[in-house]
């Protein structure tokens, strides 16, 4: 059986609820195969970054502890993402019900079709970067540089802690 790796699911939510879509792809998340939730992030409100005629997101990070391959960790996200009624109608950076990336995969650096590892967003995304830095502060994003790091070089005034961290049930 594969080691167990930790991962980072970056969630962001705009549409139905947005903080009562966050707590249940948590849920739904801790009822992944061969995976367990390590640490949650609180949830945090930020400005769009797509089109500006939307409502703000609220976003938040888990660290989740995983045997399961890549593609098969991702298959469980899109597939919760579809049970929370994910619509992907082609519109880059739309509103949405949920969107969970899979930000991290332990220190492997993935360039696939459909999966890229870490993120190619992460460096410039506050709203990505400051709820990892909750989480582990000390992390560091293979083949770029520390949270810190990336932190000190972006614009995180409008990422607001709008709730403590999440709590899986």
């Amino acid at each position: 059986m594969r080691i167990e790796v930790a991962s980072f699911i970056g969630f962001g939510s705009n549409l139905g609820d947005p903080v009562k879509q966050i707590h249940n792809a948590t849920d739904r998340l801790a009822s992944i195969p061969s995976s367990r939730i390590d640490s949650c992030s609180s949830l945090y409100q930020t400005p769009p970054m797509g089109p500006p005629d939307q409502p703000d997101y609220v976003n938040a990070v888990v660290r989740l502890a995983t045997r399961l391959e890549p593609h098969a960790l991702l298959k469980h996200l899109q597939s919760i993402e579809c049970a929370q009624g994910r619509i992907r109608d082609g519109i880059r950076w739309g509103p949405r019900t949920i969107d969970l990336d899979l930000l991290i995969y332990g220190d492997e650096i993935i360039d696939q079709p459909g999966l890229r590892v870490p993120h190619p967003g992460i460096p410039e995304r506050a709203f990505v970067l400051v709820p990892m830095a909750e989480i582990d502060p000390d992390l560091s994003i293979p083949g770029h540089a520390s949270i810190s790091e990336l932190l000190g070089m972006i614009d995180t005034t409008e990422v607001i802690r709008i709730e403590e961290p999440l709590t899986p049930a």
